[in-house]
C-alpha cells in the first residue's frame, strides 16, 4: 500500500472554527421560495412518488443549488439551508416539495430494502427494532439494534456515514430537550490520526469486516470487507458505522478484529468527538452532508408532544452529479464508482421494483 499522505483543502476543518464560519450556511433564495409555491400549487394532488426535476420547475434556483453542490463536494462538504417556513405547508404538501427540491439538488436513492426513498426520522417507539428489522441479541443476550432501528429512537446516535453521497434532512419540528446534530470532518479525523498513530491509521486503509444486517440487498454476501478510509486523486471517502462492524463480529466464521483494529476504531471515535461542532436544528432548516468527508452522530432527545414538540425530521438520500471518484476497493459498497455517477443506495428486491 502507498505512503498515505495529509489530506488538504476546504473538507479539513476543526469544529471550533466551523461554528463561527457561515460559509457553508445559505439561504434560499426568494424567488426559488416563490418557485416551491407555484411548483405545488401545479402539482396539486399528484403523488409525491412521481415528483421529479422536469414536473417540479425550480428553475429559478438553479444557481443556488450549483453553488450547494459546489459547497458539499469541493467545499466544507456540509449546507444548512435557511428560509423555508415549514409552517405554511400541510403534511402532504410538505413530501411534495422536499421530494422535488431533492430532485433537483441530485439523484433520489433507496435508503433501505423495504423500497423507501423518503423516510421521516422520528421517535417510533420500543420494538422498532424487530418491527422492521428482525430481532438481533448480543452475546450478553441483550437487544442489538440495527443501525436503521437507532435512527427512529430517542437514543444518542454515534459518528456514522449514511450509504449515499449526500444525505438531506429537513427539520420538521424539533424536540423539547436534546436532538443536537454533531458534525465532524472525517478529513480532519483521517489527518489527526495519521499525524497521532500512523501505525493505527494503516489498519484504518485496511479491509474491516461489516455486516449488511438485514438492512442491504446490494450483494451476494452478508459480511462484506471494506476500509473505512479510501484515497482516489487526493480525496477521501470514509464509511463508518460501528453497528454494522459491531453485528459482524457477532456472526459465525468472521474474522475477529485484532486488539490494535479495536483501539484504531476508538481512537476514529475520539477524534471525532475532539474536532467535532454541535448544531440544533430549527423548524424549515435542511441539514445537506457530504458521507465521504463527513461523520455525524446526535445527542439523545425527548419529546412533547402537549406542546407540539416532538423532534420529526424528512430524510433524502442523494447521489449527486458532480460526485467524487471512489477507490476501486469500495465498489463492494457503492457499486459505480467513477466520478459524476451516483453512489449508493439499497439495492431492491425484485418484488420492489
Amino acid at each position: 500500500m502507498p505512503q498515505s499522505t495529509y489530506l488538504q483543502g476546504a473538507c479539513v476543518w476543526h469544529g471550533a472554527d466551523m461554528a463561527q464560519d457561515n460559509r457553508w450556511v445559505k439561504n434560499i433564495p426568494a424567488a426559488a421560495l416563490e418557485q416551491i409555491d407555484a411548483a405545488l400549487e401545479a402539482s396539486k394532488g399528484q403523488d409525491w412518488r412521481t415528483i421529479n426535476a422536469d414536473n417540479f420547475n425550480l428553475s429559478a434556483a438553479s444557481a443556488f443549488f450549483d453553488e450547494v453542490r459546489e459547497e458539499l463536494e469541493n467545499g466544507s462538504g456540509m449546507v444548512k439551508i435557511r428560509g423555508l417556513d415549514v409552517k405554511r405547508y400541510d403534511q402532504e404538501q410538505l413530501r411534495r416539495l422536499w421530494y422535488g427540491l431533492g430532485g433537483n439538488l441530485g439523484a433520489l436513492l433507496y435508503q433501505n430494502c423495504r423500497g423507501e426513498v423518503m423516510r421521516e426520522i422520528k421517535d417510533e417507539g420500543k420494538g422498532v427494532g424487530s418491527k422492521l428489522y428482525g430481532a438481533t441479541v448480543d452475546s450478553s443476550g441483550k437487544p442489538f439494534l440495527s443501525s436503521g432501528a437507532r435512527t427512529l429512537s430517542p437514543g444518542e446516535l454515534r459518528f456514522h456515514t449514511d450509504r449515499c453521497d449526500v444525505v438531506a434532512l429537513l427539520c420538521v419540528r424539533q424536540a423539547s430537550e436534546g436532538g443536537v446534530s454533531k458534525l465532524a470532518s472525517s478529513a480532519t479525523v483521517y489527518n489527526e490520526i495519521l499525524a497521532r498513530r500512523p501505525d493505527l491509521h494503516a489498519l484504518l486503509c485496511q479491509p474491516i469486516p461489516r455486516s449488511r444486517f438485514g438492512e442491504e440487498m446490494g450483494g451476494e454476501h452478508i459480511v462484506y470487507d471494506l476500509p473505512i478510509f479510501g484515497v482516489r486523486d487526493g480525496k477521501l471517502t470514509s464509511h463508518f458505522s460501528l453497528t454494522y462492524i459491531e453485528n459482524a463480529q457477532m456472526l459465525p466464521g468472521v474474522r475477529k478484529l485484532t486488539d490494535a483494529e479495536h483501539e484504531a476504531i476508538q481512537l476514529l471515535m475520539d477524534v471525532a468527538q475532539e474536532v467535532c461542532f454541535e448544531m440544533r436544528f430549527a423548524p424549515g432548516d435542511i441539514q445537506l452532508l457530504n458521507n465521504h468527508v463527513i461523520y455525524h452522530g446526535r445527542t439523545a432527545f425527548k419529546d412533547d408532544i402537549s406542546t407540539g414538540q416532538d423532534r420529526t425530521l424528512m430524510r433524502l438520500w442523494l447521489g449527486m452529479p458532480n460526485s467524487r471518484a471512489l477507490p476501486p476497493e469500495h465498489a463492494v459498497l457503492w457499486g459505480d464508482v467513477s466520478a459524476g455517477r451516483p453512489h449508493g443506495g439499497i439495492a431492491q428486491p425484485a418484488t420492489v421494483r
